[in-house]
């Protein structure tokens, strides 16, 4: 009966072991993708100034060419 608590045990005491390298590799994982969530941020944020930038320089030559069209 000893021996079946210790097998037991030890199966438990394995399943432990792996819970723990999960919960690191699951760490690991998440820091890895909130680290790429803010770089995909910060790339969103530049291409929306960019888009910004690129419209407002449309809008003034489209301007420039409506003037063009009523001289």
């Amino acid at each position: 009966m000893v021996e079946m608590s210790e097998e037991k045990f030890d199966t438990l005491n394995e399943k432990v072991d792996d819970l723990i390298q999960l919960c690191t590799q699951m760490k690991r994982e998440n820091q890895a993708l909130k680290a790429s969530e803010n770089s995909l941020q910060a790339d969103r944020k530049q291409l929306l100034e960019k888009n910004k930038e690129t419209k407002t320089k449309l809008e003034s030559i489209l301007v420039r060419l409506k003037a063009i069209n009523y001289s």
